[in-house]
C-alpha cells in the first residue's frame, strides 16, 4: 500500500481531520492534503513525527522505494540549500573590496594598493566599480534571504554577475580584484560540478 493510503488510513482510524491531524503536527491541512492525494512527501522529520503521532514505525508508513525516494530528495534539498548559502555569503563578501586595498592606484611613480572607497580614479569607473559590487552584495543578501522562494536560475545569474565582474576589472586593469572574483567564481563553479 502507498504512503498516502496508509496515511489516510490511519488518520481515518484516529477519527481526525485532515485539518485536526495537521494541528497536531503544526503543519498546514494543505500539505496533509497533498500527503494524502500523493502529490507529494513530508519531510524527514514529518514522517518521525506522523510515525510517533501514529504509534507505527516508519517502515509501517513507506516502502522501501518511498524511503530510498525520500532520502534522495531531502539530500538534493540540503546540497541546493547548502549551495545557495555558500553562493549568496561569497557574493556577499564582495563587499570587502570596498575596504580591502585590492584596488590598484598611481600615486606619483609607484602604484599603490587601495579599498574601493579610497579609489580616485575617473569617476565613470569609480561608478562602475560601484554599481557592479553593490549589485553583486544585494543579489547575494536576497538570495541569503529568499533561499526557500528565490527562483531556479538564481545560480545563473550569480554566476553571470560574478563574470561580468571579473571582465570588468580585468579590463579597466585591476588583477587584485578580478583576481578574488575569479576565486570566487571557481568555488561556484566546483559546486555545480558536484
Amino acid at each position: 500500500m502507498d504512503f498516502c493510503k496508509k496515511l489516510q488510513e490511519l488518520r481515518k482510524k484516529k477519527g481526525l481531520t485532515q485539518e485536526e491531524l495537521a494541528e497536531a503536527l503544526y503543519v498546514s491541512r494543505a500539505a496533509v492534503s497533498k500527503w494524502e492525494s500523493g502529490r507529494g512527501y513530508p519531510s524527514i522529520e514529518s514522517i518521525k513525527e506522523l510515525a510517533k503521532f501514529f504509534s507505527v514505525t516508519v517502515d509501517d508508513l513507506l516502502s522501501s522505494d518511498e524511503v530510498l525516494n525520500l532520502a534522495e530528495e531531502d539530500t538534493k534539498k540540503k546540497e541546493l540549500r547548502f549551495r545557495s548559502i555558500v553562493f549568496g555569503l561569497l557574493d556577499v563578501s564582495v563587499m570587502m573590496l570596498f575596504f580591502i586595498p585590492f584596488f590598484g592606484q598611481k600615486a606619483e611613480e609607484m602604484v599603490q594598493g587601495v579599498s574601493l572607497l579610497s579609489l580616485s580614479s575617473s569617476p565613470y569607473l569609480c561608478t562602475v566599480y560601484y554599481v557592479i559590487v553593490v549589485a553583486i552584495a544585494l543579489y547575494g543578501i536576497l538570495s541569503l534571504v529568499f533561499q526557500d522562494f528565490w527562483f531556479k536560475s538564481r545560480d545563473k545569474i550569480s554566476l553571470f554577475l560574478n563574470a561580468a565582474a571579473i571582465i570588468t576589472f580585468i579590463v579597466s586593469l585591476q588583477p587584485y580584484a578580478a583576481t578574488l572574483l575569479f576565486v570566487f567564481l571557481i568555488i561556484k563553479v566546483s559546486m555545480l560540478i558536484k
